[in-house]
């Protein structure tokens, strides 16, 4: 049975479905509709305002690699200009392939490109030796814990190294829907209470983060990469299957096949989640080592950092953190001090 005619352009033949909506279009229509709609995201939620040097989160993936793509189309509409800011986590056998893509990407685009590392930024710690010293703990999946923590920082340090006023990253519904779904499993009310919304606004001196891409599904995505014929990067962290968010994104694939909107639902859930005032967060402060936004007396990357030179890299992690004051940091905890890193 021949496909359809595209239901935008009426000349060419489908090519696709949306998956939510079930409208057949073509390749090309396809990306145009995509294209609108995070440009309607972003003018909506006034997420990027004329003038901004924007920080793009680039890991070499899909979605990093879709984000990077769709606002250098739209770069001249918005008036911003843009920054490819990739992390080397400094996880062997995985990220240097995934910096290659973001390198091609860079000279493919003509987007200035600036790497920033773990291993500079903190002490000499990559995530090679964060996996040696947590695993003797009983808390091999803390990797992903320590790393988006330290993944974060890192990407407001390099924004702030390249003068950049906002930072945008590639997170799509699916990820925020698992994230949503995770703090629920967790009770984690603090974090459920800072999920809504499309990003954050730079409280206590921080940057301005936003998620262009936050109601787009991760279908969609991959489907936009395809069509344009974008070159990412798609082998999986090698520490990624020990991390809690894969138990959630197989319950999500099993709620989604039994409710197609639950994705969204969760996504918007979070906006307009209201928390009790005796659950509501104590106003942040600044973390007293570093001056970063913190909750307690240290910032979660100070504390996992604090945790890690005293040996015990389970302490910044949930109850552990109550150990935080104890006894200066042992000596031999610190990863040798690696060679000289070449400038990129």
């Amino acid at each position: 049975m021949p496909a359809p005619p595209c239901a935008s352009c009426h000349a060419a033949r489908a090519a696709l479905r949306r998956p939510r909506s079930g409208q057949a279009l073509c390749g090309a229509c396809f990306c145009t509709a995509f294209e609108a709609e995070v440009l309607h995201t972003v003018q909506a939620g006034r997420l990027l305002p004329p003038g901004a040097v924007v920080a793009v989160g680039a890991s070499g993936g899909k979605d990093s690699t879709v984000l990077a793509h769709v606002l250098r189309e739209l770069a001249p509409r918005l008036g911003v200009s843009l920054h490819l800011v990739a992390v080397d986590e400094g996880i062997s056998g995985y990220r240097d392939a995934a910096l290659a893509a973001v390198r091609r990407q860079a000279a493919r685009w003509e987007l200035p490109l600036t790497i920033v590392s773990y291993a500079d930024l903190f002490g000499g710690w990559t995530m090679d030796a964060v996996a040696r010293s947590t695993a003797g703990s009983g808390r091999s999946r803390a990797c992903c814990t320590f790393c988006g923590v330290l993944r974060r920082r890192a990407l407001e340090e390099g924004a702030r190294l390249v003068g950049a006023t906002h930072v945008v990253t590639g997170h799509n519904a699916d990820d925020m829907a698992e994230t949503v779904l995770m703090n629920f499993l967790r009770g984690d009310t603090g974090r459920l209470a800072r999920g809504g919304g499309l990003g954050s606004p730079g409280e206590g001196g921080a940057l301005p983060r936003c998620r262009p891409l936050q109601l787009a599904s991760q279908k969609e995505v991959v489907l936009y990469a395809h069509f344009r014929r974008l070159d990412y990067f798609s082998e999986e962290c090698v520490y990624a299957p020990e991390a809690f968010r894969g138990h959630a994104r197989d319950l999500l694939k099993l709620l989604e096949a039994a409710r197609p909107s639950v994705v969204l639902d969760l996504v918007h859930s979070a906006e307009r989640l209201a928390l009790a005032p005796a659950a509501q967060p104590a106003p942040p402060g600044a973390c007293t080592r570093c001056g970063a936004l913190a909750s307690r007396a240290l910032c979660q990357a100070c504390a996992l950092l604090d945790g890690l030179e005293r040996g015990r890299p389970r302490l910044a992690i949930g109850k552990g953190r109550r150990g935080l004051d104890e006894g200066p940091p042992r000596a031999e905890a610190r990863p040798p001090r690696p060679e000289a890193l070449p400038a990129f």
